[in-house]
């Protein structure tokens, strides 16, 4: 991803998580696919810390929603975004662009969360010229990017 792509991307995370929105629009989640559902938000409630908040069951399907709290109570009543997980036939994820971007506080804490839960991180963390943020790429266990922002110390 150019430079330019990745400001757009970070600066359109940081309008979502202060909470702008136009025309009563607002982000309700975020959607990430596996072959196991189950596995997969294993690795987020490791890796991110994240809860899960509802478990959608029918036949053939299973969808799992994950939100941010200190307990499970906490999360369910976290009005924030959400991440659901849904499943997929395959992991052969072709597509680089569409991925998760998480605000995070300690980038070195968080890449070792990253891989000891069972993901991948894409090189090392570096700062984002300009900036002073530093930005990680990783891959949860099912090939799913995700964009790691620490935002500069100010």
């Amino acid at each position: 991803m150019n430079r330019a792509a990745k400001f757009v991307a970070a600066a359109g995370a940081a309008l979502l998580l202060t909470g702008v929105s136009h025309a009563g629009v607002t982000l309700d989640a975020g959607r990430v696919g596996g072959t196991d559902v189950a596995a997969l938000a294993k690795f987020y409630e490791a890796a991110f810390g994240l809860k899960e908040v509802r478990r959608l069951q029918f036949p053939g399907v299973l969808e799992i929603m994950l939100n941010f709290g200190d307990s499970v109570d906490a999360a369910k009543t976290n009005s924030n975004a959400m991440i659901v997980i849904m499943h997929r036939a395959s992991n052969d994820v072709k597509d680089p662009v569409p991925h998760l971007i998480f605000n995070v506080t300690d980038m070195d804490a968080t890449a070792a969360a990253v891989t000891a839960a069972g993901g991948k991180m894409q090189g090392k963390p570096r700062a984002f010229p300009g900036t002073g943020d530093v930005i990680g790429m990783a891959l949860d266990p099912d090939g799913n990017r995700l964009e790691l922002i620490q935002p500069a110390k100010h």
